[in-house]
């Protein structure tokens, strides 16, 4: 499988904050080292330009964003510190998932790793996230007239807020958002589907949950292409994340995720968004095993065979 990733991913952050920038590269490197990726599949994005993300984010925030106009409530709302490497980063990861995207479209499946970044608004970031990448590439492979109709697929423990606001006008786009209930963000923004758990929720009814839903998504969305939020920030034990998936049932939700989405014969993009474990390189190990079943699903081999990107340096 062909992803999007860049070394501009990370930036630097001050000591003891919690979002785990290292993750990154660290699932690059366990895809590396686990066979489901060699160099010469990893696509190395462009940042996406200004007029791109027009397509989603007003005039007044992305001129805020660019020229660092921010103030301290905006930057808290943030929950990162605004640096032009940051600014330039998020574009990077915007441009990550338009080219995973592309790439969805021609191979059938392929992942951005980054992006899911589903609490930025069109007016402001939030939630240590600047830009919505998903809205971004649906708005433009719509205009480029190589999709008509989307599906988000959002199972990150945090409700997908700014996602749905993108949407709401949205009739061609359908939003799906499975989430704690009585966790950030407390003002939810409807998507087109909510389904709110009660913190503490397990497996068994967390699966039921999603296996009750995805028929109906898919008969309402009949998308042409799915964004899947993989974030695994259910799982038991995360630092914001109050649900108590196992690492099994986490499995079992992405098997069910991408056996649908085979079975409708649709492309599909792999986001990552949030996750929380005590370490980066833990976080990128749980975010691994969404990787481990989508080879599985789609019958991957352990090493792609061609390539249309060059080995980055």
């Amino acid at each position: 499988m062909r992803v999007s990733y860049s070394d501009g991913y990370v930036v630097a952050l001050p000591e003891g904050h919690p979002f785990p920038m290292e993750k990154f590269p660290a699932l690059r490197d366990i895809l590396l080292r686990d066979g489901l990726l060699r160099p010469g599949d990893i696509g190395v994005p462009a940042p996406a330009d200004w007029d791109q993300l027009r397509l989603v984010h007003t005039n007044q925030y992305l001129d805020t964003l660019r020229h660092g106009r921010m103030d301290r409530k905006a930057e808290r709302r943030m929950g990162l510190p605004w640096s032009e490497q940051l600014v330039q980063r998020s574009r990077l990861a915007v441009g990550g998932t338009v080219q995973a995207a592309r790439m969805a479209l021609q191979d059938g499946i392929a992942a951005n790793l980054a992006g899911g970044t589903h609490h930025a608004f069109p007016d402001h970031a939030e939630g240590f996230c600047v830009l919505n990448d998903m809205g971004v590439a649906i708005r433009l492979l719509r205009a480029e007239g190589h999709i008509e109709r989307a599906l988000v697929i959002d199972l990150d423990v945090h409700q997908g807020n700014g996602t749905a606001a993108v949407f709401a006008q949205d009739e061609a786009s359908f939003t799906f958002s499975m989430h704690g209930e009585r966790n950030y963000p407390f003002a939810k923004v409807a998507s087109s589907l909510d389904v709110g758990l009660p913190d503490g929720t397990g497996d068994a009814d967390y699966l039921a949950q999603l296996q009750t839903h995805l028929p109906a998504i898919f008969a309402a969305a009949r998308p042409d292409l799915v964004f899947y939020l993989a974030g695994v920030d259910p799982l038991a034990g995360d630092r914001f994340g109050r649900l108590q998936l196992t690492e099994a049932g986490l499995r079992q939700r992405d098997r069910a995720v991408l056996s649908t989405i085979r079975q409708h014969d649709v492309p599909a993009v792999l986001l990552m968004s949030g996750g929380y474990a005590p370490t980066p390189q833990e976080t990128a190990r749980l975010h691994a095993i969404t990787h481990h079943e989508a080879a599985a699903v789609f019958s991957l081999p352990s090493l792609h065979a061609t390539s249309i990107f060059p080995t980055p340096p």
